[in-house]
C-alpha cells in the first residue's frame, strides 16, 4: 500500500539568517534512511556553513537564484535550473540576490547531521 505523507516536517536550518525547511520524505519525518525530499526557502542574505556530506544532493530551484561555492569556483543556480554536488564535494550555498530563494533539495542517502559533515566557525 502506498504511503502517504499527510505534511512535512519543519526543519532547523543552519546559516546566518532564518531559513524554512519543510522534510517531507527523510529520516526525520517519514523515517526514510534512502533518501530525503525537503522545500526549502531562504532569504535574501541567508548563508550556511560549507560541507562536505557524505551524501549526493540533488537541487533544482523554483524561484529566485541560489549560490553555489565550491573548491575551484562558484556558480549562481536560477529558477528553471538544477545543481548536483556529489558526496565529498565541498559546497557552500547561500542567496545572495534580492528575493532569496526557493528550491528542493533531494539528498540520496538521506539528509543527517552526522555525515553532512559542515565546517565549523
Amino acid at each position: 500500500m502506498p504511503t502517504l505523507i499527510a505534511q512535512p516536517t519543519r526543519i532547523q536550518s543552519a546559516g546566518t539568517k532564518p531559513k524554512l525547511i519543510d522534510e517531507y520524505v527523510g529520516r526525520a519525518n517519514s523515517g526514510t534512511p534512502a533518501l530525503s525530499v525537503a522545500h526549502m526557502r531562504s532569504p535574501q542574505g541567508w548563508e550556511e556553513p560549507g560541507q562536505a556530506p557524505e551524501f549526493d544532493e540533488f537541487t533544482i530551484v523554483l524561484k529566485g537564484t541560489l549560490q553555489v561555492r565550491y573548491k575551484d569556483g562558484e556558480m549562481s543556480v536560477a529558477a528553471g535550473q538544477a545543481v548536483i554536488a556529489n558526496r565529498g564535494e565541498w559546497v557552500q550555498y547561500s542567496t545572495p540576490n534580492e528575493g532569496g530563494a526557493e528550491y528542493i533539495a533531494v539528498c540520496l542517502p538521506a539528509f543527517s547531521m552526522d555525515t553532512v559533515h559542515r565546517d565549523s566557525k
